[in-house]
């Protein structure tokens, strides 16, 4: 049927007839930006000078001339970003009809350390601070003058374009500089963070075999310092053709390294007087730049490369046209470098901000620790995750009543889907006038399927708008686009970010399987998602986490977003066990200290999911646990849950950061009933 509603489009308050299969009134906004932040926003910029045919016609048609003319987008966003290019393309898409296998600027010739260290801009480029209060300032002055002092050491060393430099780094300002040393001269940096364990290391650096590795002599994480240049030494010792362990003493300014093969300490070769300039080499458009790896949850981890240039413009969109990011704006995320979140953040130099890094417990000495930085750095853009606001608003603090945010103009989250709950927490709790952007995408493509935009307005629970140049549908298991209805996340054209391939898959097999099985010639993601009447985005969680009773298609995340509104509820996780020839719904949750799953509980967790949700996300049973598993990325493992709720063995246990955890969940009296 079609309905009235108020929108926003460009700023002007308009009235809009949406189309919806369903007769609730439509949600009104949490949050409309004013007509003057919309028109002043980089991305009305970017309509005036590079479509103004579509000023006022809304973000539906400007989504649509973005995929639809992938070369008039793509092309005009490097020319607004100010791409430096040191060859210019002859072309800015070839062979649009293959996907995989569409080309993407060539002939261009780039300097992906050259475009994030810009000599345009100036001012601070990092400010690294962690939970002992320590505080260090770089300018981008002093950034390019390490960054080449590292880069000479690296060449020293014997490492050229296409070799490999690892990471296994706390999230601070050395991590930048040695990736932007290794980016400078064409090698391919790849990274973890030092809480995985060595045999987590092994299984990915074992892959992508690195010349050099970068690594601390511990981290500090919730009041303990936590050493590991023991584990560095056995990594090292098990790393085929490694020439060299560069030693950042983040722990202790001069760390003991005589037990480590070939080390070098990091303050060393990074004197800033040894070399000259920062020098990048120009390389083609999809050079390799980054190797991310997956959850390596059911089976080794997947080695996934990434370009230079589909990474470096892909993150030039995301960071100024759906996050307003500006010259000197202070950002920051709150991620370590395992996460994909770290590589986006570090993009965020190419559009002249200062990035705030940290390293720590966002939860030490208590709840504020990151908030009082805000204040004090003044940050506009505040990135986290879902599961850090869920577990800030349940700790109680309210970062509104203790600093002051004048200078926060927008929170990112990402990881898992946001609850709606959550976008009530931060309008009431953080601020009320700020733009709340749940985004979406993933290491695969290392950015958003769909994100923010300082135009719209935003919608509780949900993701703004689809990501500009990405052709995001919801299918249904036939292929057909679907909308406001729950389906598979796709995208059904080409796009600059998507992976050049997989480490060591020289047909692209692995690849191909990986995403383009479920519906050939289109991108399947993974995600179980809906597309709103308001333009927007839903996730239901991950496909292959869908629950199936009675063969209704339930996602997970419609399940925890009401469970863990309940105060009792520290987190939970659900799963389909194969019950009597059809499938049941097991919900187990993780409490409060000093709570217990009742009875009373129990039925009101089951009368809220009836109520709110339907009869079918109803569990059958509702078991409480002290822990649940994750992967080393901090992300729930609703796989491996699964598999041990059946008795079946959980392949590779050592991609979970707590394996032991799944024996709460085996042989469960309570599940042979």
């Amino acid at each position: 049927m079609w309905i009235s509603g108020v929108g926003h489009r460009w700023g002007r308050i308009v009235t809009f007839a949406l189309s919806t299969t369903s007769s609730p009134a439509v949600s009104r906004p949490l949050w409309t930006p004013t007509e003057a932040r919309a028109s002043a926003s980089l991305l009305h910029r970017f309509i005036r000078e590079h479509a103004p045919r579509l000023d006022g016609a809304g973000y539906d048609a400007l989504h649509a001339w973005s995929v639809s003319k992938p070369d008039e987008f793509w092309g005009a966003m490097a020319d607004f970003a100010g791409i430096r290019f040191a060859a210019p393309p002859s072309s800015v898409v070839a062979d649009f009809d293959r996907m995989p296998g569409a080309r993407w600027f060539e002939g261009a010739e780039l300097g992906f350390a050259d475009n994030l260290l810009r000599p345009d801009f100036d001012g601070p480029a990092l400010i690294a601070i962690d939970e002992t209060g320590r505080r260090k300032v770089l300018d981008r002055r002093a950034v390019r003058a390490q960054a080449a002092a590292v880069a000479a050491s690296l060449e020293a060393l014997g490492v050229g374009p296409g070799d490999r430099v690892a990471g296994l780094l706390p999230n601070c300002a050395e991590t930048v500089v040695a990736m932007l040393a290794a980016a400078s001269i064409g090698a391919v940096w790849t990274s973890c963070s030092p809480d995985f364990g060595a045999r987590g290391v092994l299984e990915r650096f074992g892959q992508t075999e690195p010349k050099v590795l970068f690594a601390a002599d511990g981290y500090f994480y919730g009041g303990k310092r936590i050493d590991t240049l023991a584990k560095t030494a056995e990594v090292a010792a098990a790393l085929p053709g490694l020439r060299a362990v560069v030693v950042v003493g983040f722990c202790d300014p001069r760390p003991e390294i005589a037990a480590i093969p070939a080390a070098l300490r990091f303050d060393e070769i990074a004197r800033e007087t040894a070399h000259g300039a920062l020098a990048p080499r120009a390389l083609p458009f999809a050079h390799p730049l980054y190797i991310l790896y997956s959850s390596g949850t059911t089976g080794p981890p997947k080695c996934i490369v990434h370009g230079a240039g589909g990474t470096l413009l892909q993150h030039q969109k995301e960071h100024i046209l759906h996050c307003d990011i500006r010259p000197n704006d202070v950002v920051f995320y709150f991620t370590t470098c395992g996460w994909m979140m770290w590589h986006w953040l570090a993009s965020a130099l190419a559009a002249g901000a200062t990035l705030v890094l940290y390293d720590g417990s966002p939860f030490h000495p208590d709840p504020g620790v990151l908030w009082r930085a805000a204040e004090r750095e003044r940050i506009a853009v505040f990135g986290t995750s879902a599961k850090y606001l869920a577990a800030l608003e349940q700790s109680g603090y309210r970062p509104r009543d203790q600093v002051d945010l004048a200078a926060l103009k927008s929170v990112l989250s990402t990881g898992s889907p946001l609850a709606p709950s959550s976008f009530d927490y931060v309008y009431d709790a953080i601020k009320k006038d700020l733009q709340l952007s749940s985004i979406s995408g993933g290491t695969d493509i290392i950015s958003c399927f769909a994100l923010g935009n300082p135009m719209l307005p935003v919608y509780r629970g949900e993701l703004q708008c689809r990501g500009l140049g990405m052709d995001v549908q919801v299918y249904d298991d036939a292929g057909r686009p679907v909308q406001g209805r729950k389906g598979e996340l796709v995208c059904a054209s080409p796009f600059p970010s998507m992976p050049l391939g997989f480490w060591n898959d020289p047909d692209g097999a692995k690849y191909r399987a990986a995403y383009f099985e479920r519906f050939p010639g289109v991108w399947c993601h993974g995600d179980y998602a809906e597309l709103t009447p308001h333009g927007g985005l839903i996730i239901h969680g991950r496909s292959d986490a869908v629950l199936n009773p009675g063969g209704v298609r339930i996602g997970t995340a419609e399940i925890y977003r009401i469970v863990e509104q309940f105060p009792e509820v520290a987190e939970c996780v659900a799963v389909g066990q194969e019950w009597d020839g059809d499938t049941r719904i097991v919900l187990f949750v993780r409490l409060m200290e000093g709570r217990a799953l009742d009875g009373r509980l129990v039925d009101t967790i089951r009368a809220a999911l009836k109520r709110e949700a339907s009869p079918r996300h109803v569990p059958a049973k509702i078991l409480a646990v002290t822990d649940i598993p994750r992967t080393l990325n901090g992300k729930i493992s609703e796989t491996a849950v699964r598999d041990a709720v059946h008795g079946r063995d959980v392949p590779n246990r050592d991609a979970l950061a707590n394996p032991e955890a799944l024996d709460q969940y085996r042989n469960r009296p309570e599940l042979a009933s």
